[in-house]
C-alpha cells in the first residue's frame, strides 16, 4: 500500500531538528551531550510579553481571528518596518502566520507552478530547498564559496536566470555562515533583478537585530526600493524575542501576494494563534530593552566560540556578522581516522562523530548545500560553550591520517 507522496519522498526532515532530537534522546540517556544544533536562543521570553499574553486569555482573546492575523498586530508590524527600516506599509500589506517557516511555504504555494525555478545562494537555510520541492518549485542552487565571503555575485545572479526562474531568494543576515550583505552589495543584485520584471524576491529577515560585529543591516527593500512591489520581505519574533515555541512569524509584500498568502491560511491553519499574536503585539510595541541585552550576550558568545575556533588547529573560520552561528571549515579533518581506524570521509560523518565521541551536536555544512563545514550554534551559555569547545578541540585531537 502506498502511503507518501513523491513530493514527500523526495524531502528530507530537517537535519538540524533531526540532530537536536538524537542530542536530546542521548541527554535523556544520561549522556552529557551540549547540543549546538539548534537555532533557539536560550533566553526565556520577556516577561512583559507573556504577561501580555496572559491578560489577553483571561479577557477572552482565546478565538479565531482574520486569517490575516489580527488589525492591530498587522499594524504594529507596520509600524515597525516603518520605525526601523524606513520602509511604508499597509496592514494589507501584511500577513501574519504561524511562524516565518509557514509563511514561506505559503509563498510558494501561491506562486510556484510545476517546474518553476528558484534561486537560492548556498550554504543556505536547510528548509529552503525542500520546501521549493514540495510546492512542485525546482531549486536552483548556486554555490556562493568562502573566498567571495558566502555571498552571491551579480554575475553568478545573472547566468543562474532562465525562462523558468520565478523566485530569488535572500538571507541577511545568513543562517548558517551569518554574513550580512552590504546595501552597495544589495543594490548591485537589485539592477540584476530589475532586468528580469517577472521574477519575485524573497528576503528572509529573521535575524535582523543580531548583528556582531560592524557589518550594519539593510533590508534588502532598503538597499533597493525600486523593487518593493516583487520582493516579500520575512521576519517574525522567535530569534530577537526569543519566542521560537510561540510560532509567531510576519510578512510584508505587495497586496496580490499577501491576498494569495491569506487565502491558503484560511484553507490550511485557519489563522495565527491568538495568544501568539497578542503576545507578538507586546514584543513589538513594548520595551526593546532584551532585544539589545541578548545581542550583547551574542556578541560576547561569538567572541568566545571566534577565539577559541581559531585555536583549533585545522579549522578555519570566517567571522560571522551575524545571527548565532559559527561555519567553521573542516576540510582539513575529512580523510582523517578515528583511533578505531573508521574513516572520516565527509562532513555528516566528522558531526556524526563529534556527537558520539565529543557528546557535542553541531550541524554539518552539507546540510546547507556545502560540503566540508560544520554549523555551531552559540545560542547557548559561555559555560555550556566553553564545555562544548574544548570538547570539539581534544575530539578532532584525536583522528589522526
Amino acid at each position: 500500500m502506498k502511503i507518501q507522496s513523491e513530493r514527500v519522498k523526495s524531502i528530507q526532515s530537517s537535519p538540524s531538528l533531526t540532530i537536536s532530537a538524537i542530542a536530546k534522546e542521548m541527554v535523556a540517556r544520561g549522556e552529557p551531550v551540549i547540543d549546538l544544533s539548534i537555532g533557539e536562543p536560550d533566553f526565556n521570553t520577556p516577561a512583559h510579553i507573556i504577561e501580555a499574553a496572559y491578560q489577553a486569555m483571561l479577557a477572552g482573546q482565546t478565538r479565531y481571528t482574520a486569517p490575516a492575523g489580527t488589525e492591530a498586530l498587522r499594524q504594529a508590524v507596520a509600524d515597525k518596518f516603518r520605525r526601523e527600516n524606513d520602509l511604508d506599509y499597509s496592514a494589507q500589506q501584511i500577513s501574519i502566520g504561524n511562524g516565518a517557516k509557514q509563511l514561506l511555504f505559503n509563498a510558494f504555494a501561491a506562486t510556484l507552478e510545476q517546474g518553476d525555478e528558484v534561486i537560492i545562494p548556498a550554504p543556505y537555510w536547510v528548509s529552503y530547498a525542500d520546501i521549493v520541492r514540495l510546492n512542485g518549485g525546482v531549486p536552483v542552487v548556486i554555490n556562493c564559496p568562502e573566498q567571495q565571503g558566502f555571498k552571491l555575485t551579480p554575475q553568478q545572479l545573472q547566468a543562474a536566470f532562465t525562462e523558468r526562474t520565478r523566485w530569488v531568494m535572500f538571507n541577511s543576515p545568513c543562517n548558517p555562515t551569518g554574513m550580512i550583505y552590504t546595501r552597495e552589495e544589495f543594490a548591485a543584485l537589485g539592477e540584476v533583478l530589475l532586468r528580469h520584471p517577472d521574477v519575485l524576491i524573497l528576503s528572509d529577515e529573521i535575524y535582523e537585530h543580531i548583528a556582531l560585529g560592524n557589518t550594519p543591516f539593510v533590508s534588502f527593500v532598503q538597499a533597493y526600493p525600486a523593487l518593493k512591489e516583487r520582493t516579500m520581505v520575512l521576519n517574525g519574533v522567535s530569534k530577537a524575542y526569543a519566542m521560537t515555541g510561540w510560532r509567531l512569524g510576519y510578512a510584508a509584500g505587495p497586496q496580490e501576494l499577501i491576498t494569495a498568502l491569506n487565502k491558503l491560511q484560511s484553507q490550511s491553519t485557519g489563522c495565527p494563534s491568538a495568544i501568539s499574536q497578542a503576545a507578538a503585539l507586546a514584543a513589538l510595541q513594548g520595551p526593546q530593552d532584551f532585544v539589545r541585552e541578548a545581542t550583547a550576550e551574542y556578541r560576547a558568545r561569538g567572541e568566545l566560540v571566534v577565539r577559541a575556533l581559531q585555536g583549533i588547529r585545522g579549522l578555519t573560520l570566517a567571522v560571522p556578522d551575524g545571527a548565532f552561528y559559527a561555519f567553521p571549515n573542516c576540510a582539513a579533518y575529512l580523510g582523517k581516522r578515528t583511533p578505531q581506524g573508521q574513516l572520516i570521509s565527509t562532513d555528516t560523518e566528522l558531526v556524526r562523530y563529534l556527537l558520539e565521541e565529543g557528546k557535542v551536536a553541531t550541524v554539518s555544512g552539507s546540510a546547507f548545500g556545502i560540503d566540508g563545514y560544520i554549523r555551531l550554534s552559540f545560542a547557548t551559555s559561555r559555560a555550556n560553550l566553553e564545555v562544548a569547545l574544548g570538547r570539539i578541540r581534544d575530539t578532532l585531537a584525536s583522528l589522526s591520517q
